[in-house]
């Protein structure tokens, strides 16, 4: 089967699996992330058991895949090749968290919202698009 096809399966998998969970409405996402809501019962944990839920399939999936020579539909594995905790990947966590929690939206569930709802998603995908395009030409300059 042509890598084209597995990726666009996945991506498709992956897309229902975030509309059916919720994570592709950000409201719902907010309300998973107002812990101060736990008080008042507005808290909504249902996302906590859609990551639980994750991590039962995607554990054994890396299980299995390290264990194999090679992927099944490509030529090698691209694992990533940094490990170290920096201040790149801190500063990259931290806007992410910082853009979570304003729009109640990431990168995986932005691309599933355009196609749900594209109004409440595209300014999102816009600035997401224009840090991709920071990034990509200060990483060129040698930053």
């Amino acid at each position: 089967m042509p890598r084209v096809i597995v990726a666009l399966l996945a991506g498709l998998i992956f897309g229902a699996g975030l509309a059916l969970s919720g994570m592709a409405n950000p409201q719902k996402v907010l309300a998973f992330l107002d812990l101060g809501a736990i008080a008042t019962g507005g808290w909504d944990p249902s996302l906590a058991f859609v990551m639980g839920g994750a991590l039962i399939v995607a554990l054994p999936g890396f299980a299995f895949a390290r264990r194999r020579a090679r992927p099944l539909a490509a030529e090698t594995f691209t694992w990533p090749a940094a490990s170290a905790i920096d201040k790149p990947l801190m500063l990259g966590a931290v806007l992410f968290g910082i853009g979570w929690g304003v729009a109640g939206i990431c990168p995986g569930p932005a691309l599933t919202l355009l196609v749900l709802d594209g109004t409440a998603a595209i300014i999102f995908f816009v600035a997401m698009l224009a840090g991709m395009t920071l990034f990509a030409a200060q990483k060129q300059l040698g930053r």
